[in-house]
Protein backbone atom coordinates (compact mmCIF):
# COMPACT_ATOMS: atom_id res chain seq x y z
CA UNK A 1 0.00 0.00 0.00
CA UNK A 2 2.92 2.17 0.66
CA UNK A 3 4.12 1.83 -2.24
CA UNK A 4 0.85 2.60 -4.49
CA UNK A 5 0.95 6.27 -2.52
CA UNK A 6 4.90 6.85 -3.02
CA UNK A 7 4.60 6.35 -6.69
CA UNK A 8 1.34 8.36 -6.71
CA UNK A 9 3.44 10.92 -5.11
CA UNK A 10 6.00 11.28 -7.54
CA UNK A 11 4.25 10.78 -10.44
CA UNK A 12 1.77 13.86 -9.61
CA UNK A 13 4.98 15.78 -8.65
CA UNK A 14 6.33 15.21 -11.52
CA UNK A 15 3.29 15.36 -13.66
CA UNK A 16 2.75 18.82 -12.11
CA UNK A 17 6.59 20.28 -12.90
CA UNK A 18 5.59 18.97 -16.72
CA UNK A 19 2.39 20.63 -16.70
CA UNK A 20 4.04 23.73 -14.94
CA UNK A 21 7.00 23.63 -17.71
CA UNK A 22 5.22 23.49 -20.81
CA UNK A 23 2.93 26.41 -19.69
CA UNK A 24 5.72 28.23 -18.92
CA UNK A 25 7.17 27.39 -22.34
CA UNK A 26 3.94 27.73 -24.72
CA UNK A 27 4.57 30.20 -27.91
CA UNK A 28 2.17 32.97 -27.76
CA UNK A 29 0.91 33.23 -31.67
CA UNK A 30 -0.50 36.57 -32.35
CA UNK A 31 -2.80 37.36 -35.28
CA UNK A 32 -4.01 40.66 -36.68
CA UNK A 33 -6.36 41.66 -39.58
CA UNK A 34 -4.49 41.90 -43.04
CA UNK A 35 -6.44 44.58 -44.78
CA UNK A 36 -7.83 43.86 -48.17
CA UNK A 37 -5.08 46.40 -49.96
CA UNK A 38 -2.36 44.57 -48.50
CA UNK A 39 -3.60 41.07 -49.56
CA UNK A 40 -4.08 42.06 -52.94
CA UNK A 41 -0.35 44.09 -53.53
CA UNK A 42 0.91 41.05 -51.97
CA UNK A 43 -1.05 38.86 -54.65
CA UNK A 44 -0.28 41.62 -57.37
CA UNK A 45 3.66 41.61 -56.32
CA UNK A 46 3.68 37.39 -57.05
CA UNK A 47 1.90 37.70 -60.14
CA UNK A 48 4.20 40.49 -61.39
CA UNK A 49 7.26 38.29 -60.23
CA UNK A 50 5.64 35.41 -61.99
CA UNK A 51 5.26 37.43 -65.46
CA UNK A 52 8.74 38.18 -65.27
CA UNK A 53 10.08 35.04 -64.80
CA UNK A 54 7.84 33.59 -67.63
CA UNK A 55 9.98 36.23 -70.02
CA UNK A 56 13.07 33.94 -69.41
CA UNK A 57 11.64 31.44 -71.09
CA UNK A 58 12.05 33.24 -74.16
CA UNK A 59 15.27 31.55 -76.27
CA UNK A 60 16.60 34.91 -77.05
CA UNK A 61 16.97 35.89 -73.31
CA UNK A 62 18.73 32.48 -72.67
CA UNK A 63 21.10 33.04 -75.01
CA UNK A 64 21.96 36.11 -73.94
CA UNK A 65 22.18 35.76 -70.40
CA UNK A 66 24.20 32.64 -70.95
CA UNK A 67 26.55 34.36 -73.05
CA UNK A 68 26.82 36.82 -70.03
CA UNK A 69 27.76 33.93 -67.44
CA UNK A 70 24.15 33.62 -65.83
CA UNK A 71 22.21 30.96 -65.32
CA UNK A 72 18.65 31.25 -65.11
CA UNK A 73 18.74 30.02 -61.55
CA UNK A 74 20.31 32.88 -60.54
CA UNK A 75 18.09 35.14 -62.50
CA UNK A 76 15.07 33.59 -60.80
CA UNK A 77 16.25 34.38 -57.59
CA UNK A 78 17.47 38.05 -57.70
CA UNK A 79 13.75 38.86 -59.28
CA UNK A 80 12.41 37.17 -55.59
CA UNK A 81 14.81 39.02 -54.01
CA UNK A 82 13.42 42.67 -55.96
CA UNK A 83 11.16 44.62 -53.47
CA UNK A 84 7.17 46.15 -54.59
CA UNK A 85 9.21 49.56 -55.59
CA UNK A 86 11.87 47.87 -57.73
CA UNK A 87 9.20 45.77 -59.53
CA UNK A 88 6.89 48.20 -59.98
CA UNK A 89 9.77 50.28 -61.68
CA UNK A 90 10.62 47.69 -63.71
CA UNK A 91 7.56 46.44 -65.16
CA UNK A 92 6.47 50.23 -65.73
CA UNK A 93 10.36 50.28 -67.99
CA UNK A 94 8.76 47.42 -70.06
CA UNK A 95 5.39 49.09 -70.48
CA UNK A 96 7.40 52.09 -72.10
CA UNK A 97 9.72 50.50 -74.23
CA UNK A 98 8.89 49.80 -77.67
CA UNK A 99 7.00 46.25 -79.37
CA UNK A 100 10.63 45.32 -80.53
CA UNK A 101 13.07 46.02 -78.11
CA UNK A 102 11.54 43.72 -75.45
CA UNK A 103 14.13 41.55 -75.47
CA UNK A 104 16.98 44.12 -74.96
CA UNK A 105 14.96 45.53 -72.12
CA UNK A 106 14.80 42.35 -70.35
CA UNK A 107 18.22 41.95 -70.50
CA UNK A 108 18.72 45.72 -69.60
CA UNK A 109 16.25 44.42 -66.63
CA UNK A 110 18.90 41.82 -65.54
CA UNK A 111 21.62 44.01 -65.82
CA UNK A 112 20.82 46.23 -63.44
CA UNK A 113 19.29 43.80 -61.01
CA UNK A 114 22.68 42.04 -61.01
CA UNK A 115 24.25 45.89 -60.02
CA UNK A 116 22.08 46.78 -57.23
CA UNK A 117 22.54 43.20 -55.88
CA UNK A 118 26.11 43.91 -56.37
CA UNK A 119 25.38 47.16 -54.60
CA UNK A 120 23.75 45.73 -52.10
CA UNK A 121 26.47 42.62 -50.88
CA UNK A 122 24.39 40.20 -51.85
CA UNK A 123 26.39 39.17 -55.02
CA UNK A 124 29.57 40.08 -56.57
CA UNK A 125 28.87 39.43 -60.18
CA UNK A 126 30.58 42.62 -61.71
CA UNK A 127 34.25 43.56 -60.31
CA UNK A 128 34.20 47.53 -60.88
CA UNK A 129 30.57 47.55 -58.63
CA UNK A 130 31.41 48.70 -55.03
CA UNK A 131 29.39 47.37 -52.31
CA UNK A 132 27.46 50.19 -49.88
CA UNK A 133 28.48 48.75 -46.52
Amino acid sequence: MTFMRTTKRYLSILLTALFMLTSMASIQAQAAMIGTGEAVAQQQLSVERAELKSMLDDKAVQDKLASMGVTQDQVEKRIDSLTADELAQFNSQLDQAPAGAGVVGIIVLFLVIFIITDMLCATNVYSFVNCVN
